[in-house]
């Protein structure tokens, strides 16, 4: 068949459908109560509607509009939230956002409160504040009625889609919280959006789009589109992408086949209920049949023009399936845990805790059970899944499997029994065990591990949270790099990204990420280089005490490494065999924490640097956080030192009040 009239006739079979604005809008009349005709509630409600019309553009910039005022001789106050899909043009914003209040007060006339959907954009109100509160009820859900051939891998690249723009949607700031994407699954392309009205916080726009995406699994498992709107969030994927194509109008008729269902009960009122109202997007089944041919017919010969590309995708399935693979039951998991016994129990962190687990066969393991209703927990679940799946050396920990069930979600490693590395380089008797040749071989399996994530692997990973806690000693002492929940994949030929989600732990993080977002492999080697000068002092890289000054690591080394007063920073434990090597590692260390990224070296350039000692070291240049020592009554600039990041960006103090408290606590297992 000629490509030209297979395309026209796919057309004709979208053509057939029924339009989006069949569907919308959708109004949910509130069950709080209704108000009187003519009173001064419906006065102030017209008014606060009506000023829609009035606002000027600028305020729609960014999608959202929110007003209230008090009725008259009544003592409540009346509040209202329009918002907007967040590539709307502030005047196509207006538009939508004018047909909708018009439509509420048609649809719901006497109603105390509402909330109407339209295509492009939300309206509601209510008595009671709604302004920065998270809603999730009641929802709207609409999915297209052709389920996925391959559900399980289908879902998985979904999940992981849909998680990470989760993330950018609840990190996008004040004024916007609104992300798009799309991935790629065999011959489909997933488009997807996700996004939560601005005056959510970020872990509320978090929270919001775990609940409602949670949902999928209740209404539309496997469907190949899907969209839920919820009062405060809302979320959208398709395997074609023209619900992106908005340029300054509202949203054209979608191709995908839009239809209410056939037995779908007209639209009544229904407040905050827990009953959801879903319309189900179908086609006529001879529609259907004409259109599953002409696509078969039409991938057919996409498959003979694009080999390679397939090549490449298939092995992105295997290493979905390999991961899918690893699943274990949640019943195996308890019972090795005797049920997640308080006896079991490895340590407990910031996302859950860690049990010892013994399976049928023996085998001793370590599960990390992540606490419950922790969005960042989720994604972090995620994250570390799909990496470590494909990830194998030496070095790293081994994820052995995990378990999804219900609100669980179990992380299964190997059990490395030396417990991690900040318990035994902080303790003061612990540490007398770890002499300089233990030390050394430490160092360089974190380097070798490292080299493997940023060049050797058929990835590229950056970490992101290169610290003691987070290296396993296995029972030879051994390194293994552990926790991968924050780390991020870069394609082969990216050398740097940028975020406004700074994690990771205070101390060990790069200067242009914690003050700016930025980072890449030579923020990975900064956190290197804080490890490898805490492995040979001994030391915390926070404030600790010398006599009466109060020091911080990096600038005491560096002030010692200038004065040439090597030997005080050198860990007593070692300092009987001081040798040549220790001094050189101290010289790597400094390289790796410079503050200029250009002069810092690469993971590859360091390993070598660390195996032969006939390659010529740079002279470093002052260190990132650089601060002269100061005794108890001079304290102003390791005050400086604690709050430098909160002050370079008060955007992120609620994530550097996480990081403190993140760098304060210690687990032997990955957070």
């Amino acid at each position: 068949m000629d490509p030209r009239n297979l395309r026209l006739l796919l057309l004709l079979v979208f053509a057939s459908t029924i339009d989006a604005q069949d569907l919308f809008p959708k109004p949910y009349c509130g069950s709080t109560g209704n108000f009187s005709a003519d009173s001064t509630y419906q006065t102030t409600l017209t008014a606060l509607l009506s000023s829609i019309s009035t606002t000027n553009s600028l305020s729609l910039t960014y999608g959202f509009f929110n007003a209230s005022s008090a009725v008259s001789g009544a003592s409540q106050t009346l509040y209202v939230i329009g918002s907007c899909r967040g590539d709307l043009t502030a005047e196509s914003c207006r538009t939508c956002l004018n047909g909708s209040a018009s439509d509420i007060r048609d649809l719901c006339p006497l109603e105390k409160e509402a909330v109407l959907y339209s295509e492009n954009c939300t309206v509601r109100y209510s008595n009671t504040s709604i302004f920065r509160t998270l809603e999730t009820d009641p929802d709207y859900q609409l999915f297209n009625v052709n389920n996925v051939t391959s559900p399980d891998t289908y879902n998985a690249a979904l999940q992981t889609l849909l998680d990470r723009l989760r993330g950018e949607a609840a990190g996008g700031g004040s004024l916007r919280k609104y992300a798009t994407g799309n991935t790629s699954v065999g011959f489909n392309t997933i488009y997807a959006m996700t996004q939560c009205t601005p005056d959510l916080t970020d872990q509320q726009c978090s929270d919001c789009l775990v609940t409602v995406i949670g949902r999928l699994g209740q209404c539309c498992a496997g469907k190949m589109g899907v969209r839920i709107m919820a009062p405060s969030c809302q979320f959208r994927y398709e395997t074609n992408d023209r619900f992106f194509d908005l340029v300054g109008e509202p949203l054209p008729p979608s191709p995908t086949p839009l239809s209410p269902a056939a037995d779908a009960p007209p639209p009544s009122p229904g407040g905050k209920s827990s009953s959801t109202k879903t319309v189900i997007i179908a086609v006529a089944t001879s529609a259907s049949a004409v259109l599953v041919i002409g696509v078969v017919i039409l991938l057919i010969m996409k498959r003979k023009r694009k080999q390679p590309r397939q090549r490449v995708e298939g092995e992105v399935e295997d290493e979905i399936s390999t991961a899918e693979s690893l699943q274990f039951d949640f019943g195996t998991i308890r019972a090795a845990t005797v049920n997640f016994s308080d006896s079991k129990k490895l340590g407990q962190g910031g996302f859950g805790a860690v049990y010892l687990g013994r399976l049928s066969n023996g085998q001793e393991i370590a599960v990390k059970r992540l606490s419950q209703n922790s969005g960042q927990g989720e994604v972090e679940f995620k994250n570390e899944v799909m990496l470590l799946a494909r990830l194998q050396h030496r070095n790293l920990v081994r994820l052995l499997g995990f378990c999804l069930e219900g609100v669980e979600r179990l992380l299964i490693y190997e059990f490395v029994p030396n417990s991690s590395l900040d318990q035994f380089i902080f303790d003061p008797l612990k540490r007398a065990n770890l002499n300089w040749d233990r030390r050394h071989k430490i160092i360089m399996g974190v380097a070798r591990g490292m080299l493997y994530l940023h060049e050797d692997s058929r990835l590229r990973i950056i970490h992101r949270d290169l610290k003691a806690s987070n290296i396993l000693l296995d029972s030879d002492m051994n390194p293994k790099i552990s926790d991968f929940g924050m780390a991020r994949l870069f394609e082969l030929d990216q050398t740097q990204a940028e975020t406004n989600r700074v994690v990771g732990t205070y101390g060990y993080m790069a200067p242009e990420y914690a003050m700016h977002g930025n980072f890449s492999v030579k923020s990975d080697v900064f956190s290197f280089g804080v490890l490898v000068l805490e492995i040979v002092s001994g030391q915390r890289n926070n404030l600790f005490q010398v006599g009466d000054n109060t020091e911080v690591l990096i600038s005491y080394v560096w002030k010692n490494w200038r004065e040439g007063t090597i030997s005080n920073i050198i860990d007593p434990c070692i300092t009987s065999n001081l040798s040549t090597e220790i001094v050189r590692c101290v010289h790597i260390g400094l390289l790796c924490v410079q503050e200029n990224v250009a002069n810092r070296p690469t993971m590859a350039s360091i390993l070598l640097m660390l195996n032969s000692h006939s390659v010529t070291l740079q002279v470093p240049s002052q260190p990132a956080f650089f601060l002269h020592s100061g005794n108890e009554s001079d304290m102003s600039s390791t005050q400086d030192y604690s709050s430098r990041v909160p002050e370079v960006d008060k955007s992120r103090n609620k994530s550097n009040q996480s990081l403190k408290k993140e760098a304060s606590m210690t687990e032997p297992y990955p957070r």
